[in-house]
């Protein structure tokens, strides 16, 4: 190997030493034919006129955290963005902005796991970009992913589908990814370690979406801002109100303590393997115990409905029966996780 142990800005600079570290680092770790051809672009086959596409960019402190890593959150980030979307995702882009003096080591770890994160949900990491830029200029590594899909023949999902009654659905805890990054940034510890919830949810979004076609009308996954900004969202496109259950939302309580102690709402904060979803009242039941046989979905649970039309607000019922408004997060407070 002669790309040395760590990053320079000669890397990035389109020389010899870009196309060693081409050669050795980034290629060995995606393996496919396409991404080795090096063109400008990948040539993609897809089986479906219809496709979905996004991007995301992703800044997460520390690179490494209980339950992943920002190589595994990147490319779990826009599969997901993508499954929500009703499509099936084909391939990835992946492209890096790298801090002067980053370990060699340290890089091969996040691009490995990206690369085995995107193996184990089919897709190939087909195209990149790579810039080292001065120390100081970024915090060590900032990852953009961008991703297509191919729409699913039964997706039929919007806000325009939502209905007065449907029933909403969150396929797990809430809060783990958000609080796992706080406390290992903070240094503390609790009895019960936590966890990331990073992962795909792909397998389970298609699954609902091929066993019952229009009746799952809308899905999103609450990552920033959390449960509190998604369904805030939710109500101001369709003009309606939206009611959930406090003792219905479910959560771990070593994360529920540790948003308590750091003095986060735990509706506010984000989550990187979980979706909500959005189904017709009279199938919630079924799509509840569809869930509940994935690993991703074992703890989902049916937390409310769409209520009447008019305000478009979220409210708490409380395990009192009491009803708090939940407003959608400002912004500044909530940290920076993804």
């Amino acid at each position: 190997m002669t790309v040395g142990k760590k990053i320079l800005l000669a890397h990035g600079g389109g020389g010899r030493l870009t196309n060693e570290f081409i050669n050795e680092i980034i290629l060995p770790a995606f393996d496919n034919k396409t991404l080795s051809g090096l063109t400008d672009s990948a040539e993609i086959k897809l089986d479906s006129p219809n496709i979905c596409f996004t991007t995301d960019s992703y800044v997460v402190k520390p690179l490494f955290f209980n339950g992943g890593d920002i190589g595994k959150l990147a490319v779990c980030g826009t599969l997901n963005d993508l499954a929500v979307s009703g499509s099936k995702p084909v391939a990835i882009s992946l492209a890096m902005i790298i801090e002067e003096g980053l370990e060699i080591e340290i890089l091969r770890k996040i691009l490995n796991s990206a690369a085995q994160t995107a193996k184990q949900q089919n897709v190939s990491i087909v195209c990149g970009d790579t810039k080292v830029v001065e120390s100081g200029s970024v915090d060590k590594i900032f990852i953009n992913t961008s991703g297509i899909g191919t729409k699913l023949p039964g997706a039929k999902l919007g806000f325009d589908e939502i209905k007065t009654g449907d029933a909403i659905i969150i396929s797990g805890t809430i809060g783990d990814h958000g609080m796992t990054i706080m406390s290992q940034r903070e240094g503390i510890k609790f009895e019960s370690s936590l966890k990331s919830d990073c992962a795909s949810v792909g397998e389970l979004c298609i699954s609902l979406i091929e066993t019952f076609g229009s009746d799952i009308k809308f899905m999103r996954d609450p990552t920033r801002g959390g449960l509190a900004a998604t369904l805030n969202e939710i109500a101001d496109k369709i003009n309606c109100s939206i009611e959930i259950y406090e003792e219905k939302i479910p959560a771990n309580s070593t994360v529920k303590a540790a948003a308590e102690m750091l003095g986060f709402d735990i509706l506010e904060i984000a989550n990187e393997g979980k979706f909500i979803a959005i189904v017709s009242a009279d199938k919630a039941e079924q799509c509840l115990k569809l869930c509940q046989t994935s690993p991703n979905g074992k703890d989902a649970a049916f937390i409310g409905q769409i209520a009447d039309k008019g305000q478009p607000l979220v409210e708490l019922i409380t395990a009192v029966n009491g009803r708090r408004i939940v407003q959608m997060p400002y912004g500044r407070e909530l940290p920076r996780i993804c």
